[in-house]
């Protein structure tokens, strides 16, 4: 059986630097035979967030938009690359709101620290890319604060961390400098 992985693009713009660093992650994993399904964020019906609180309880969100199929694949999926530009220190509001309604099918509450829903044998990737130039980029938090928000995500659900990639001065370019590419590869490998 193939293993599932679950790209997901949280950028809106699907000929930018974002989307060109998965991209190269997708052939990659293409070429070494994942199933695999590609989520362009920007393109899918996702209500904000109410704060009812009942996915909690019932690990699934009562509203209903395209939130369910992303959750199944989440739920389902061997590996996730998430692949999401930094704005302002953090992630654009299309993958917040994402995080934000997959609370149930992340984590279930206790009365200390939340316990993740999802399995630690499952393995997740972040790629961001950053128009202030590096070391600033580094230096003032600016890509550092898209992966903070990115990998808590995916920490608390339980899943296992393969690396994160950071494209600075990437000023919306699609051409992926050789440095990034091959730090792509080797984390997939």
């Amino acid at each position: 059986m193939k293993k599932k992985l679950l790209a997901i693009l949280g950028s809106p713009h699907e000929n930018g630097s974002t989307a060109a660093m998965l991209d190269h992650a997708v052939r990659i994993a293409a070429s070494e035979g994942w199933e695999i399904t590609v989520i362009p964020l920007y393109e899918k019906r996702i209500a904000f967030c109410k704060g009812c609180r009942t996915c909690i309880k019932t690990g699934q969100c009562v509203l209903k938009d395209d939130l369910g199929e992303i959750a199944e694949h989440i739920k389902t999926c061997d590996r996730i690359i998430l692949a999401a530009p930094t704005y302002w220190a953090n992630v654009p509001a299309a993958v917040k709101n994402l995080f934000d309604r997959l609370l149930g099918t992340a984590m279930e509450e206790t009365a200390t620290f939340p316990r993740p829903r999802l399995s630690g044998e499952q393995e997740y990737l972040l790629l961001t890319a950053c128009n202030t130039p590096f070391p600033f980029s580094l230096l003032c938090g600016q890509s550092s604060g898209a992966l903070r928000a990115m990998n808590e995500f995916f920490k608390t659900s339980g899943m296992k961390r393969l690396g994160a990639v950071t494209f600075p001065n990437a000023k919306g370019g699609a051409e992926l400098p050789l440095r990034i590419t091959k730090k792509i590869g080797r984390l997939l490998k």
